[in-house]
């Protein structure tokens, strides 16, 4: 059975299909919409450690979680071991069940800071990096990586190692180098060699959008799963992989069901940041969200020009309404 309950460190969660954390993405609102989606755990923002160590006002709010949002593992990066501790501790205050590391973030300017990716250079910074966390912090801890920066590259394996003998409770490994970004198909080769190299879970990411990409990392030796970019626009991807993997008719989501979803969305949203940049923020989203949806791409063109909550709901009731007469 490739569905199923996994336990990292003392925390055991209902199945093995998770939220990846996305910057700009994973907030409070998309969490929770992706925990009633079927998935078995939800990753937040990554937060900078350093902003914490400085009092940063947008930080700390990045860490909140609220009531209905959990199980939560909440990444944070940085490169200093204390700072990364601290940064941890302020986490599990917050409400985090997990804490994560961003080892693995390939933009320009994390590498450029020396952190995300570029601390795959250093593994022992990384132990270093774990062992100080896990002594601040009673909750698991698990880090993410890249399983090398170039295509011929495999450094998961050290990595994983390092990982496990630091005390990391769980590894995510992006079977994609940091040269890749997120194009590309993913290294299963490169996954299993990870996988068989270490004891504690590990789990694959990477172009996972479908059932079957799902099971080519199980059968890979992954313990676990981790959906980004597939689950913006479709929360219930989890519930429908799960449904496919053991056998059963996945219902997908129709259009007017899309749109319904990206409806509570949008109140979630305006609920955390007001009802005007509530909808700004999400304007970065409601492209995907409407990809391929009957009238998306002139649904999207009315969405952006929104001003406000109201405006931008009844645009997507409209649509809701329209649909049920066709």
């Amino acid at each position: 059975m490739l569905i199923k309950k996994i336990k990292i460190g003392g925390l055991e969660l209902k199945n093995n299909l998770f939220l990846s954390p996305m910057a700009g993405i994973t907030n409070s609102a998309f969490r929770s919409l992706c925990l009633e989606g079927g998935a078995g755990l939800a990753a937040s923002e990554m937060v900078s450690a350093d902003s914490l160590k400085y009092s940063s006002k947008k930080s700390f709010e990045m860490l909140k979680v609220s009531p209905g949002e959990h199980p939560i593992a909440v990444q944070i990066f940085g490169t200093c071991p204390e700072t990364m501790a601290d940064a941890a501790a302020h986490a599990e205050a917050a409400g985090a069940d997990i804490i994560d590391i961003n080892a693995s973030c390939p933009v320009k300017k994390i590498l450029r800071s020396g952190c995300g990716a570029m601390l795959m250079k250093n593994p022992f910074l990384v132990g270093n990096i774990i062992t100080a966390i896990k002594k601040r912090v009673k909750n698991p801890v698990t880090v993410k990586f890249r399983v090398g920066f170039t295509e011929k590259e495999n450094l998961s394996v050290l990595l994983a190692r390092v990982a496990e003998e630091s005390g990391a409770d769980a590894i995510t490994v992006h079977g994609r180098p940091v040269s890749r970004m997120h194009n590309g198909e993913v290294n299963l080769d490169f996954l299993n060699k990870a996988a068989l190299s270490v004891k504690v879970p590990l789990i694959g990411n990477g172009g996972i959008v479908s059932a079957e990409k799902a099971r080519e990392m199980f059968e890979a030796g992954c313990a676990g799963v981790s959906i980004g970019r597939a689950a913006v626009g479709n929360p219930r991807i989890f519930s429908e992989i799960i449904s496919e993997l053991n056998g059963e008719t996945a219902e997908n989501a129709g259009d007017c069901d899309k749109v319904k979803l990206l409806a509570r969305f949008l109140i979630l949203n305006s609920e955390l940041y007001g009802e005007v940049y509530g909808v700004i923020r999400a304007r970065k989203l409601v492209g995907y969200w409407l990809k391929g949806i009957r009238g998306g791409a002139e649904l999207r063109k009315r969405f952006m020009a929104a001003k406000n909550l109201n405006e931008a709901k009844s645009l997507l009731l409209q649509y809701i309404e329209k649909g049920k007469s066709l």
